[in-house]
């Protein structure tokens, strides 16, 4: 071991008092799930709120989106399942964004929430953000590699989960 390297990181200095780096570990994911869980909410709510959205053609909807990337996503095939019936997969999108997001940030099936988060965000990525160039502007990448941290440790702390957790503890 190097000198000087601290073998204590996971025990407190006083008797009965928390390091401050149990609870940071703690609260690490906290900023993410918040974060993750309005952007969906938001999300959801910015398609449910647009009725041109729903629209198999036209400005703004989902059919036209979904046209307009057939031919440039790494899967052609999504989109033309997407394309069978465009006010439908809006709707699956947008109610999937707003359980994913109550889910994150509520921490309710925190891990099964993040999972759909990740599979909406792959989704996107592989439809819609897979031709930009250079790959890191899209942003749907980047929400799933946000995802990936939550669906490994879910929603230890202030969560439905945890609440959940607790309960079954007690005797």
């Amino acid at each position: 071991m190097a000198h000087g390297m601290r073998t204590d990181v996971h025990t407190s200095y006083v008797e009965g008092s928390t390091d401050w780096r149990d609870s940071a570990q703690r609260f690490a994911l906290l900023p993410l799930r918040i974060f993750l869980g309005v952007t969906f909410i938001y999300a959801s709510f910015d398609k449910l709120t647009d009725s041109a959205f729903f629209k198999a053609s036209g400005p703004g909807s989902i059919g036209a989106q979904m046209h307009g990337v057939r031919d440039i996503s790494a899967f052609p095939e999504l989109v033309d399942l997407a394309l069978k019936s465009p006010p439908a997969f809006g709707y699956a999108i947008a109610l999937g964004e707003l359980a994913v997001g109550i889910g994150t940030l509520l921490g309710i099936l925190a891990r099964v929430a993040a999972l759909g988060g990740a599979l909406i965000s792959l989704s996107l990525w592989l439809t819609v953000s897979w031709a930009t160039e250079p790959y890191y502007l899209g942003n749907d990448l980047a929400y799933l590699m946000a995802w990936l941290p939550l669906i490994l440790a879910g929603a230890a702390i202030w969560s439905v989960d945890a609440w959940w957790r607790e309960r079954r503890a007690r005797p």
